[in-house]
């Protein structure tokens, strides 16, 4: 009897066999902590028959580490969406402000970047431009991992930051908003039909950090979905035809993404750049001056070491965004405080 075509299909079993392994390593890990109790139950007891104090920095110690496994083990019973599994795709966008928002744009770019080299995740630069005088204009980037899009999908909408300007003589407190917009890197042929008279296919230079072609061939695309107002570019392919590839198989996870929303608000929710980049949007608030304070404006989750979350330790707040998703999501209250 000839095989059904579900076993031939590479792709799909490709997929199976990386599910088996998440749900492999997810049942080992629950045995390493049960393990662990165990060990700090049995260390527990000898120190208290043997009246020895000595084992309590060690107790701590181990403590605090399972209390920190334990945590991961539970935020990862929040991935159930359907492409929580999946890479993610993650554009930052400069809002007005010139110099200040682009440096900002390159602030956050660097927090995302070291953030997923802390989890062990690679990254991939799809699309780069520069700011005029310092700083990123705009980038796009692939970040690879297990449950990436999962994660990262907390940090949809605008980031605002409040500092003393490096680029304002006179010194003053500025404030500079970009946007980010985050979504799956859908490797499935999804059933999107797109129509090619509304598609408006334009070619660039590469500029930034980027491969061999960079500045030297107009390989770039990018391509406006005009009914929607979709932007989706690359340019970090070999090709023209590669980029455009990319391009399209972004273009079809934005609209499919669309398509599942059931109403407008949450169809505004996945469009982030459809948004005014600026005041009342934001989701967070970075302040560095005239005090340090990280502030989530969904989940009221909040940091007094800025300069710790923006070198990648995002995970209390991806961590309590999770949270917030799976009772609801209902909008904090506004403490009417400067952030």
């Amino acid at each position: 009897m000839e095989e059904p075509d579900f076993w031939n299909d590479p792709d799909r079993s490709t997929k199976l066999m990386k599910e088996a392994k998440n749900l492999k390593d997810t049942v080992e890990g629950f045995r390493k902590l049960e393990e662990e109790y165990e060990e700090i139950g049995l260390l527990i007891e000898m120190g208290n028959e043997e009246n020895d104090p000595s084992v309590v920095p060690e107790v701590e110690e181990m403590l605090a580490s399972f209390k920190d496994k334990l945590e991961n083990l539970r935020i990862g019973t929040l991935l159930s969406g359907r492409y929580d599994s999946a890479n993610a795709i993650l554009r930052l966008n400069a809002g007005a402000g010139g110099t200040e928002s682009c440096d900002w744009c390159g602030m956050l770019y660097r927090m995302y970047c070291r953030w997923a080299d802390s989890k062990g995740f690679s990254t991939e630069v799809l699309d780069y431009l520069d700011g005029d005088e310092a700083g990123i204009k705009s980038v796009t980037v692939q970040i690879n991992g297990e449950n990436a899009y999962g994660y990262l999908k907390s940090e949809h909408g605008v980031h605002r930051l409040v500092r003393i300007s490096p680029f304002n003589a006179a010194g003053k407190r500025q404030t500079s908003f970009v946007s980010c917009d985050v979504m799956p890197d859908i490797e499935e042929d999804l059933d999107v039909d797109i129509n090619q008279d509304d598609l408006r296919i334009d070619t660039y230079r590469s500029s930034g950090a980027g491969g061999q072609h960079v500045n030297k061939t107009s390989s770039a695309i990018r391509i406006t979905h005009l009914p929607t107002g979709i932007v989706v570019q690359c340019q970090n392919e070999r090709s023209q035809f590669q980029n455009k590839d990319k391009a399209m198989q972004m273009l079809k996870a934005k609209l499919f993404l669309l398509k599942q929303q059931e109403n407008a608000e949450k169809l505004s929710d996945i469009r982030g750049d459809v948004k005014e980049i600026g005041w009342g949007s934001q989701i967070r608030s970075y302040v560095l001056q005239p005090y340090t304070m990280v502030k989530d404006h969904r989940t009221g989750c909040e940091s007094g070491n800025a300069q710790a979350v923006l070198d990648g330790g995002l995970d209390p707040f991806i961590s309590a965004y999770l949270k917030w998703q799976s009772l609801g999501g209902k909008p904090q209250e506004d403490d009417g405080s400067d952030l």
